[in-house]
C-alpha cells in the first residue's frame, strides 16, 4: 500500500468550541457525524450549514464533558465506535461505548426523522459480557474501539494493549438482531456473539499497534487504523509513537503501513471513513483525537492505494 495524508482541519462547533476527543466518524444525512469519546454529543457537519451539536446520552451527574483534570473521567460514557447500519430498508447510525464498566455499556441508534437526529439509547451490558468471554479478556479491560458491516454481519474491533499482552481482535454479531436490541425489541442478551478473533499488526520501535477503528473497501478487504500506544493500562492514556494502516484480507493482517507525521506529529487516527474507492485506491476521511480536552479534533483526508 501506499499512503498520503493531505490537510488537518481543525474540528469546532458553531460558538467556536472544539470538538473533543474526536474518536469516530461516519456519514450522517448530507454530512458526517464525529462522535467524542469524551462527551455526551456528537458534531453534526453538514453541507452549507455551522456544524451542530447532536445529543446522544443525558448528563452524566450534570456532566456534558469528561477529563481527568475535573475528576470526570471515570464517568464518561466512553463513545467510540460509529457505524451505518441498517434493516428492512431502514438506515441508521449505531454509536457504541468502549466496554469496561456500566457506564460504558450503552448503544445509541441514531436516525433521521424529517431531517432531525432521533436517538434511542439501549443498555447492552449482557453483550459486552459476552464478547469479553468470548475474546477471552476480563470485562474491566474491555475496549471496543471500531466496527464496520460485513454481508449481514456487524464485526466489532476490540482494541486491545499488546504491550500488555492483549491483542486486537473482533467478534460478529448479526446485524438484523444487533438492530432489534438496539431498539428494544429483543432482549441483549439473546443477541449472540460469533467468530472470535485475534489480529497481530506488529509493533513500532518496540511498541505495539493496535486497532482503533475498521472500514469495509469495495473489494471485500478492510481497512484498520491502528496506534501504537505505550500506556500501561487501556483506561489511561500514554504516549503514541506511531500509526499505521493496515489490510486485514480475510481474517488476516496482510499489509502494514505507518503513517506519516503532519506537522512533525503523530496523526493519532481514531475514526475512519470512506469517501470513495474501488478494488485500486480508497480515499479516507480521518478524525484524530489529540489527548488535550482544550484542544480540538483535527480531520484529514488520506489516499490509500492498494
Amino acid at each position: 500500500m501506499e499512503v498520503e495524508v493531505f490537510g488537518a482541519e481543525r474540528l469546532r462547533f458553531a460558538d467556536g468550541s472544539p470538538v473533543r476527543a474526536a474518536s469516530a466518524v461516519v456519514p450522517l444525512g448530507d454530512g458526517h457525524l464525529v462522535v467524542s469519546d469524551d462527551a455526551t454529543h456528537a458534531a453534526w457537519f453538514r453541507r452549507g450549514e455551522q456544524p451542530a451539536r447532536v445529543r446522544l446520552l443525558p448528563p452524566v451527574d450534570g456532566h456534558e464533558v469528561f477529563d481527568e483534570e475535573s475528576g470526570t473521567k471515570d464517568l464518561k460514557p466512553d463513545l467510540e465506535t460509529a457505524c451505518e447500519v441498517s434493516r428492512d430498508g431502514a438506515s441508521g447510525v449505531l454509536v457504541m461505548g468502549s466496554g469496561s464498566s456500566p457506564r460504558r455499556m450503552r448503544w445509541c441508534l441514531l436516525r433521521l426523522a424529517e431531517g432531525r437526529p432521533d436517538v434511542v439509547v439501549a443498555d447492552m451490558t449482557h453483550v459486552y459480557a459476552s464478547v469479553a468471554t468470548a475474546l477471552d479478556v476480563d470485562p474491566d479491560v474491555l475496549n471496543l474501539e471500531g466496527a464496520c458491516v460485513v454481508g449481514r454481519s456487524l464485526r466489532w474491533f476490540h482494541r486491545g494493549l499488546p504491550s500488555a499482552g492483549l491483542m486486537s481482535g473482533s467478534v460478529d454479531l448479526d446485524l438484523d438482531s444487533a438492530w432489534s436490541a438496539a431498539v428494544g425489541e429483543a432482549e441483549a442478551a439473546d443477541l449472540q456473539v460469533t467468530r472470535p478473533r485475534h489480529y497481530d499488526l506488529g509493533a513500532v520501535d518496540g511498541v505495539g499497534l493496535a486497532i482503533t477503528d475498521v472500514v469495509a473497501l469495495p473489494g471485500g478487504d478492510l481497512l484498520a487504523c491502528a496506534a501504537a500506544e505505550d500506556s500501561p493500562n487501556p483506561r489511561d492514556d500514554g504516549p503514541v509513537t506511531a500509526t499505521a494502516l493496515a489490510r486485514i484480507r480475510g481474517d488476516h493482517v496482510d499489509e502494514v503501513v505507518r503513517l506519516p507525521r503532519l506537522d512533525g506529529k503523530v496523526l493519532k487516527v481514531e475514526g475512519l471513513m470512506l469517501l470513495d474507492g474501488d478494488e485500486t485506491e480508497a480515499v479516507l476521511f480521518a478524525v484524530t483525537d489529540v489527548d488535550d480536552p482544550d484542544a480540538p479534533s483535527r480531520a484529514a483526508r488520506i489516499v490509500v492505494r492498494l
